[in-house]
């Protein structure tokens, strides 16, 4: 009896635990013996061992050679204890290979974005490590990229499997062929597949073809380039990969002999964000370049992917469009950048984007010169809020067609069954993802309704503030104003220009009251009363939301039915034949993933997308109330430093006539006299000092005089420190103006206070 166990001097493994297979041998799940750790065994078979000597060799040397995170940790070489040849012992990455993980029918339509950028990150570090050592791969894809999960939980992906590799210099040459066709450069693959002889050279860059498709695969679910037929339909892939024009990432053909429909785009069903899509295209068509003089070097592909790797990620939920976007900056871009790459992402003009974080305009977080490395973290859950302040409209996004439940044929297809359990897996995994993404929707949109409203709080708060302020400003220009007229009252001239400054000052007067009013209303209304606020969490209280309903939770329960089922069905394929009773229940699970794919479609068109929709119009309404009471403080900002302009003008004019009276009252000799005895009293007092103009007793008008001029003086010292006073009010109240305009956008219609 043959046992399944067998071992070398320092590892045990089971041929019944197969992690891999390939041309040359395969790979089992093994023990060290010593300490019981698993670990994986590549073991080689016949056909490898008819291989030249320095050809088996390879293998060990290269891995000998390689020392990298991103590379499949070589631990021994041993001999197999049943004398067929040496054995790799390797690190076991338990996540399983790339490819395992796309054929997971949660990953039918390409991996998320998260992950893509973890592959696309580790790959390139893996290949960077070979080229540093001129070594080339030359079977690079997704079977060969494995999962390994470190003991903190940490996700990292491994180049494995150099059964292909060889050291090659940058300008060498190997003629050699290697690799799995649907990865294979065109011109290995005219050669190696298509069997024409042609005298031609490969040079280590052909490894960046198979990076490209590996990416595109990672990305989409699917190979770039493909024909009708697939594999069999060898004349068109050929056709496919070396007829594209510069920039086409993708060719398929979806008819027998039909057109070939080529795209520059990655699908619609692709994870990534827009933002990224924007990155990664042009780098997938600079890799998949059939000509090799224009194809990418591999030092252009490791300075792309670091730059797309080290720029700024900044998350923005654009309310108008419900739809998350993300910016990808440079490191030292600023906020105009920002504002550049909005209008790219969104179609908002820069005057009309209003950008807010935790309550307060982004632009007060960061000023204008401040680089992208120094913004505060965002994420998808709480990312910066964009409004359009040119447009209450909230729309959702339209989606790409849900692919359709399969539909069961009557009658037991244990292989077809299965296939279409998988498909169902795959649709399923879709409705979940969009039952997740609607109630993130959810949550952004109320949080959109907090932020909005916090800000204009914030706003009405600093507004009633400056007014209030004002209106102290107000009785020092009033006290200014009376102590002039007194100080003037033996000019007849300035006692009138004394009376102009006094109408102008009521007019402003009452003008400001018809400003300084609406503000505190608003202030009532919306911070003390959070009127806003109360209104929309009213309406909210109604809708059953995605949230409320744990409408995810329902989703990822219907979709792991599903799982179940579809396992069903593939251990039912494994054993082939079935008795009675397991084709009883082989019926039951196609009837249950028949039912469990209506409830899910009816969860997310009947339930879910519909209650958001109803969201999004109780937000638009709500937005409509919220931007019309965001132009009123626009308005009365504006009105505010009309006022403070007008104070300011009063303030000149009360200080070009005090100058002017000055030159006037030093020509009177006694007067003069006593201005230049009196010091400027370093305290000011807001009231005016009340000395009465009477005669004396004996009925002396000189003694009238001497009273009326020391009366004069002591209004014209008031007037001279009132105004330095005033002076420094105003300027504090510029101050404000300056913190009150900060929270408004910056569109170029600030209102200007100074």
């Amino acid at each position: 009896m043959n046992s399944f166990l067998r071992g070398s001097m320092n590892y045990v493994w089971c041929t019944t635990s197969v992690l891999g297979k390939g041309s040359t041998g395969a790979v089992f799940q093994g023990v060290n013996k010593h300490n019981g750790e698993p670990v994986a065994v590549k073991t080689f078979n016949q056909l490898s061992h008819m291989r030249p000597q320095d050809v088996q060799m390879r293998e060990f040397e290269v891995l000998r050679k390689v020392n990298h995170n991103n590379i499949v940790k070589l631990l021994d070489i041993e001999d197999d204890q049943e004398g067929r040849g040496k054995v790799i012992v390797m690190e076991l990455c338990t996540g399983g290979s790339l490819f395992n993980i796309l054929d997971d029918p949660e990953n039918t339509y390409g991996l998320p974005q998260k992950e893509f950028l973890l592959v696309l990150e580790h790959l390139s570090a893996g290949m960077k490590h070979l080229r540093d050592n001129n070594l080339v791969h030359r079977d690079l894809k997704p079977g060969n990229i494995m999962k390994y999960i470190s003991e903190d939980g940490q996700t990292v992906y491994k180049l494995t499997d150099f059964g292909a590799a060889r050291e090659l210099g940058e300008n060498q040459q190997f003629v050699s062929l290697y690799g799995t066709e649907e990865y294979l450069h065109p011109d290995m693959y005219e050669r190696a597949v298509l069997r024409k002889s042609i005298n031609r050279s490969f040079t280590a860059n052909v490894d960046l073809w198979s990076i490209g498709v590996t990416l595109y695969h990672v990305a989409t679910g699917n190979l770039p380039f493909r024909p009708y037929g697939g594999r069999k339909n060898k004349e068109t892939m050929y056709h496919i990969t070396t007829k594209k024009a510069p920039g086409v990432i993708s060719g398929t053909q979806t008819s027998e002999n039909g057109p070939i429909e080529w795209s520059k785009h990655l699908p619609a069903h692709c994870q990534l964000k827009e933002g990224l899509k924007q990155l990664v295209t042009p780098l997938m068509a600079g890799l998949l370049e059939e000509s090799q003089a224009r194809m990418w070097s591999f030092d252009k592909f490791f300075l792309e992917v670091q730059n797309i790797l080290n720029k700024t990620v900044l998350h923005i939920f654009y309310v108008n469009r419900a739809t998350s976007i993300e910016v990808y900056l440079e490191p030292e871009q600023t906020l105009v950048h920002l504002r550049e790459h909005i209008l790219a992402q969104t179609d908002v003009p820069q005057v009309s984007q209003l950008l807010l974080l935790e309550n307060e305009l982004f632009a007060t977080k960061v000023d204008a010169n401040t680089s992208a490395r120094g913004y505060p973290p965002t994420d998808a859950t709480n990312p910066v809020m964009l409004f359009n302040i040119e447009n209450y409209n909230v729309i959702l996004p339209t989606e790409w067609d849900l692919p359709k439940f399969p539909t069961f044929p009557n009658g037991i297809s244990v292989e077809n069954d299965a296939s279409l359990a998988k498909v169902a897996c795959s649709v399923g995994h879709e409705c979940k993802r969009r039952v997740e993404s609607l109630s993130l929707l959810d949550t952004l949109m109320n949080k959109s309704v907090h932020q909005f409203s916090g800000f204009l709080a914030g706003f009405l708060v600093k507004l009633l503030k400056r007014t209030r302020h004002l209106e102290d400003i107000e009785g020092l220009i009033s006290e200014l104003t009376k102590m002039f007229e007194v100080a003037a009252s033996n000019h007849e001239t300035y006692q009138k220009f004394g009376a102009n400054i006094q109408a102008s000052y009521e007019k402003q007067k009452t003008d400001f009251q018809r400003v300084s009013e609406p503000i505190q209303q608003l202030y009532g209304r919306f911070v003390k009363e959070e009127s806003l606020v109360r209104e929309w969490n009213s309406g909210y209280r109604a809708l059953r939301t995605p949230n409320k309903n744990r409408d995810s939770e329902k989703a990822k329960s219907l979709v792991d039915r599903l799982r179940d089922s579809w396992q069903h069905m593939l251990r039912d394929r494994a054993t082939r034949s079935l008795t009675y009773n397991d084709e009883q229940f082989h019926v039951l699970e196609k009837v249950k993933i028949a039912e469990t794919g209506k409830r899910l479609k009816t969860l997310l068109n009947d339930g879910v997308r519909q209650a958001v929709e109803q969201e999004a119009e109780c937000l638009a309404d709500w937005y409509k109330k919220a931007q019309t009471i965001f132009l009123q403080t626009q308005f009365l900002m504006k009105d505010v430093g009309a006022y403070v302009d007008a104070l300011y003008d009063l303030r000149e004019q009360l200080k070009q006539h005090r100058e002017d009276l000055k030159e006037e009252i030093s020509t009177d000799g006694e007067v003069s006299k006593t201005i230049a005895g009196k010091s400027i009293p370093s305290t000011t007092s807001t009231a005016t000092t009340t000395i009465p103009i009477v005669g004396d007793m004996d009925g002396n008008d000189k003694g009238l005089t001497a009273r009326q001029n020391q009366y004069k003086v002591m209004c014209f010292m008031n007037m001279y420190n009132q105004i330095k006073e005033v002076k420094k009010m105003l300027q504090q109240n510029s101050d404000i103006l300056a913190a009150t305009q900060g929270l408004l956008p910056d569109t170029g219609d600030r209102a200007a206070a100074t």
